[in-house]
């Protein structure tokens, strides 16, 4: 065979490093922006921050008008079961809401939680303890039994396997750790140290006065008849208890208002908040998207830096004007962020107004293809887009994939979303019968006289998404 040497020309996508960074910024969150932002600040000296307030023009007929010199990225302006199952659903009410709340006027102080110098669990009973008339003895066997409470003040540990763990030399007997048991419960707050929910209840309801209305009748559904009254069997409960729907009621509602977990409010925790990257108001009869200034780093270029090296030679000044390239990058590829946020922004904003006017029932059925065709970008570049990127509206705060839903069929021909399907269970929720709830059936039913044709198994998952138990565990007297 013969050799022989040919050209052939053809064309390929290259990666440059500078592509590279800007589809990395694209799918970061506002919080990995701020952090890759403060690595470069430190490692390029030719990258600093800008700290003259101010903000860009935004024109309100222009989305997408906010714009920056090629040394500048200004991104600023200031705006932000069983009866245990049973008691999971009763006490930790849902939360139909998709979207938080975000108040404009608080600021970045009030939105973040300081943690207080609140006692744990542990603290708190070992200072009750300590401030007792209770014997040292007592005491420390009481300590133990401090040490052993789990996160919501409950006794995990069967009392033997205690009394087996401990040193003969100490003499403590089951009797005696039965006894600091009883001490324990009542140091604090009602129901500490409980073994089980139903003696954490117990102890909850021996502690109300005693001519508390039906305190002896809750007593005894919490000690004997728990799971029936998680199982909703309100006509087994009233032949065994002997007692009519309005002492029944009452006693319902006072063991709803127990707390099934008394340790969990000595528990420390740090409120998640987000910034939005996008804010959404309405101006002059229609709705805009601006970008949240306060979410941009404001950055340019060190001009005592880039002054330093226009005076330098080539060779001196190799690894500084390298610097500077990556500064120049880098700003241009955080400013292209920002832009095509407020671009995908504005696109769904547009799509979703009837959202906007009226709420969940009027969300329309969108995909990321519509918007990347209308915009005439690849639907991986929306897709990162939409991903840990919040919009902030007068119905609260929604990550821009909360906008996107698939459709259901209705009878005229057309779809409605998911979203709106959800909001439609939820509010045939809240209007039922309590003593008769709907089914699923009931309401695929009730949808399809409305034109919105939906299994039973679609109303099945949808209820289950938005945390609502099933018809039977939705029963009250």
């Amino acid at each position: 065979m013969k050799q022989a040497l040919q050209l052939r020309q053809s064309q390929q996508l290259a990666l440059t490093p500078q592509l590279q960074q800007a589809i990395r910024l694209l799918q970061l969150s506002t919080l990995e922006v701020n952090q890759e932002v403060a690595r470069l600040l430190e490692e390029n000296p030719m990258l600093e921050r800008e700290d003259d307030d101010f903000a860009l023009p935004y024109a309100h007929g222009d989305a997408a008008s906010t714009s920056a010199t090629e040394n500048t990225a200004t991104i600023d302006e200031t705006p932000q079961q069983t009866g245990e199952e049973w008691a999971k659903e009763e006490w930790n009410e849902p939360s139909f809401s998709a979207g938080g709340s975000f108040d404009d006027d608080n600021d970045e102080d009030q939105r973040a939680e300081v943690v207080a110098d609140n006692p744990s669990l542990r603290e708190h009973l070992i200072w009750q303890l300590n401030m007792s008339q209770i014997d040292e003895r007592d005491k420390k066997i009481i300590g133990l039994l401090v040490d052993a409470l789990d996160e919501n003040g409950y006794l995990a540990q069967p009392l033997e396997e205690i009394a087996e763990l401990l040193p003969e030399q100490l003499d403590v007997t089951l009797d005696d750790l039965e006894t600091a048991l009883t001490q324990l419960q009542n140091l604090s707050e009602a129901g500490i140290g409980a073994r089980t929910l139903s003696e954490c209840l117990a102890l909850q309801l021996k502690a109300l006065l005693e001519e508390t209305p039906c305190r002896d009748l809750a007593l005894c559904i919490v000690t004997q008849h728990l799971d029936l009254l998680a199982a909703r069997d309100f006509t087994k409960l009233k032949k065994v208890l002997h007692c009519d729907d309005a002492a029944l009621r009452t006693a319902q509602a006072l063991i709803i208002h127990l707390k099934p977990k008394p340790g969990a409010e000595f528990q420390h925790r740090t409120a998640d908040y987000v910034v939005p990257d996008v804010i959404v108001e309405r101006l002059e009869g229609s709705w805009r998207a601006r970008l949240n200034m306060e979410a941009m780093p404001r950055l340019r270029v060190n001009q005592i830096y880039a002054s330093i090296l226009q005076q330098r030679g080539e060779k001196t000044a190799q690894q500084l004007s390298g610097q500077l390239q990556e500064a120049r990058w880098f700003i241009k590829n955080l400013q292209q962020r920002f832009d095509t946020i407020l671009r995908v922004s504005q696109a769904i904003v547009d799509r979703q107004r009837h959202f906007l006017d009226y709420g969940e029932i009027a969300m329309r059925p969108l995909v990321l293809r519509e918007i990347a065709e209308q915009l005439e970008l690849h639907e991986s570049t929306i897709s990162r887009v939409t991903t840990q990127k919040f919009m902030l509206t007068p119905r609260g705060i929604f990550e821009l994939k909360y906008f996107f839903g698939s459709g259901v069929a209705t009878d005229a021909g057309g779809t409605c979303s998911s979203t709106a399907i959800r909001a439609l269970i939820k509010q045939l929720v809240s209007e039922e019968n309590a003593q008769h709830p709907l089914s699923d059936s009931s309401m695929s039913e009730i949808l399809a006289q409305q034109g919105i044709l939906v299994a039973r198994r679609t109303v099945a998952k949808y209820r289950e998404l938005l945390h609502i138990p099933p018809a039977n565990l939705r029963k009250s007297l």
